[in-house]
């Protein structure tokens, strides 16, 4: 058995971060699901809410390893 742990920029930010594929929060960019990290949640949360969005909530796993079969 092993773990999975999925690099790539955020796209609110840039930053390089680590996260669980299966269940980062992500935001539709030109057609596909870009991964948003920690930092840009917490930061785009008080505007969303302010414009009548429902806050991103990530899971509570979202920025660690997930078991490799959790992929199959």
């Amino acid at each position: 058995m092993g773990y999975v742990l999925a690099h790539d920029a955020c796209i609110g930010c840039g930053r390089l971060f680590s996260f669980n594929p299966m269940r980062v929060p992500s935001v539709w960019f030109d057609g596909n699901r870009e991964p948003i990290c920690r930092d840009c949640v917490e930061r785009v949360n008080p505007a969303r809410i302010k414009n009548g969005l429902e806050p991103i909530v990530p899971a509570r796993d979202a920025y660690d390893a997930c078991n490799e079969q959790e992929l199959e």
